[in-house]
């Protein structure tokens, strides 16, 4: 730590405000908000930090520089445009940096709706942010054929229209406008159009059909049958809609469900928008973090990104785990939105099912996310590039062996090796071992053999080690393995072993073993490797033990061949049931001459016996 920073860090505040962390080149690397800077930024320090994030963050700071705000809320907005503005290493970012697209109301006698990235403070209405543009378009297409909006950009004035400034365009001759530009709809019906609009961007559809059905009832006690028609073919197209929109909770609450899947440096995040019960809109966020991140921190920054923009704030925010700083997010929602903001964290029923549905939505982006990786990093399967990052090797393990031992109180014990290339099994190259060497259960002599009997086969043939070796098993299979390899002469390889009760994973050297993260495609791919060993070395040895079973028991009685011994067991299951079985049933199986053979071999047996 540099005299600057140790001087810096004795002279903080006590005040609310934000602190940006710099490495020795002066670049932001980390910006946090604080309470109390001096309590928040002094705990980073401290010698009790245990996160892996923090810790590589600790060890590259080389200066601070604070901001002191009046209080949290603003410490907060001002915490998150800086995030913006430097896209500091250390924090979460937004990785889609694009501006993302808005439907605007424009703030004018005859409102215009069109679709813009540009926010302008001109008294505009703004619907959005739209990550995908094609729900955008989707919006958009369904208003022009709902409601009669101009489509041009001319200045409207009353002035305009009183000196007939201005003539009707195709527009209106097809019954797509009810040209505004001729004075031809008044203002206020105008107005009172673009606010079914509004209605419908906000998701309240069932508020805007009750609404229309109130106006065509009026019409029609009016007698004016003509309006009252075109309201009721806007009503039947906006049930449509709704119909078209899934009900997805009964209480007819307007709420947004909030969850991410992240993986290594990415996290997709969901959110879904509900209005009265209904889903009526989904957004995706793609967000830049760091490993070992915490979700909690994690869903923290997609909440700042997310209502950071021009968004509807609903009543209630379903969220899979609490957010950080919860008090300053809910007290800055608040103002944005002008209502109390309440973060819910379901347990159970209906609202941790919608948690689910928007958790699967978030897995399947991440996916989408890592298959895009994959396809720019040249089609490299991500669960091979994630077991990269994981095991931390300096090349891709494009090939994979495996190693499984399997025997049964020691007795017929084999071994298997399954190969994996690409992260898809080879099957053509798996292998069985018979293990000759080893008498009685040895699992780790058992490995020390068919590691040794595989690679010296390698080293004459002058074939290159596989990227990846791996044994089932821990500390002592793992051990057995190397011992071998380096005395085979190998001195570069990449060995792992993979214990089963906690799915940990044994290095060279290390004497305890390390986690994978739960969620991680490499530890899944591992996990796919080993199953597939195991599943190879259990049926080779099931198929010894048969055979064995067969050969001392059946074929030694004269008169009865392998194959007749093979049917009976697998048509009867087992020996036991073989000798119990009742003459008929054999009868049917071998007929009458070997039935009369295996009866009198039992037969004698059991006076032999008796």
């Amino acid at each position: 730590m540099s005299p600057e920073l140790k001087a810096k860090l004795k002279d903080l505040p006590d005040s609310p405000g934000i602190y940006q962390f710099k490495n020795e080149k002066g670049k932001v690397i980390y910006v946090g908000k604080a309470l109390n800077l001096k309590n928040r930024v002094r705990s980073y320090f401290h010698g009790s930090v245990d996160s892996p994030k923090t810790i590589a963050l600790v060890s590259k700071i080389e200066d601070l520089e604070l901001i002191v705000t009046d209080n949290e809320i603003e410490a907060l907005v001002l915490e998150n445009n800086l995030i913006k503005e430097f896209k500091p290493r250390y924090n979460v970012n937004l990785k889609d940096d694009k501006s993302f697209p808005y439907i605007k109301v424009t703030n004018e006698p005859f409102p215009r709706i069109f679709p813009t990235r540009r926010i302008i403070k001109d008294g505009s209405k703004y619907f959005g942010p739209f990550t995908e543009v094609k729900y955008m378009k989707s919006s958009l297409r369904m208003i022009n054929q709902i409601f009669k909006i101009r489509s041009c950009s001319l200045n409207i004035t009353d002035e305009a229209i009183e000196k007939k400034k201005f003539k009707v365009c195709l527009d209106f001759h097809i019954g797509k406008c009810d040209g505004p530009c001729e004075g031809l709809i008044s203002a206020k019906e105008y107005s009172d159009m673009v606010s079914q609009v509004v209605k419908l961007l906000k998701g309240k559809t069932d508020d805007l059909i009750n609404e229309l059905n109130a106006k065509m009832q009026t019409l029609v006690d009016n007698l004016e049958f003509e309006k009252a028609a075109e309201l009721r073919d806007k009503i039947d197209q906006l049930k449509a809609i709704s119909a078209k929109q899934k009900v997805v909770s009964d209480d007819f609450e307007d709420r947004d469900v909030i969850t991410t899947a992240y993986e290594g440096k990415d996290s997709a995040c969901s959110i879904f928008n509900i209005r009265n019960g209904k889903l009526v809109g989904k957004k995706q966020l793609h967000l830049g973090i760091e490993m070992n991140e915490e979700i909690e921190e994690i869903i923290t920054s997609a909440i700042k990104f997310y209502y950071n923009e021009l968004v509807d704030i609903p009543d209630e925010i379903l969220l899979e785990k609490p957010p950080n700083d919860e008090g300053a997010l809910s007290e800055w929602l608040q103002i944005k939105g002008g209502h109390k903001v309440k973060f819910v964290v379901p347990q159970r029923g209906d609202l941790k099912s919608l948690i689910n549905m928007c958790k699967q939505n978030s897995i399947y982006q991440l996916k989408e996310i890592q298959m895009q990786k994959m396809k720019h990093e040249g089609h490299i399967p991500y669960p091979v590039a994630a077991l990269q990052r994981d095991l931390r090797l300096k090349e891709l393990p494009k090939r994979i062996e495996c190693f499984d031992i399997s025997n049964l109180q020691g007795t017929d014990t084999v071994a298997s090796m399954v190969v994996f290339e690409d992260g898809k099994p080879k099957k053509s190259q798996y292998r069985k071992y018979i293990i000759k060497s080893v008498d009685g259960p040895d699992d780790f002599q058992s490995m020390r053999e068919v590691i040794t009997r595989r690679y010296t086969k390698l080293k004459e043939e002058d074939i290159s080690l596989p990227d990846l070796i791996m044994v089932d098993g821990g500390k002592g299979q793992l051990s057995s393995a190397i011992e071998v390899l380096d005395q085979l002469g190998y001195n570069k390889y990449n060995i792992i072993g993979l214990a089963k009760r906690l799915e940990e994973v044994f290095f060279p050297g290390n004497s305890d073993p390390e986690s994978i993260p739960k969620t991680s495609s490499g530890l899944k791919l591992l996990q796919h490797v080993r199953d597939e060993a195991h599943r190879f070395a259990i049926t080779f040895h099931r198929n010894r033990r048969s055979k064995r079973t067969i050969k001392t028991e059946l074929t030694d009685i004269k008169g009865i061949g392998p194959s007749t011994a093979e049917m009976l067991l697998k048509e009867l299951g087992s020996l036991a049931a073989v000798k119990n079985a009742d003459k008929d049933t054999l009868k049917k199986l071998i007929g009458k001459k070997k039935t009369d053979i295996l009866l009198q071999h039992y037969s004698n047996n059991n006076l032999s016996n008796g």
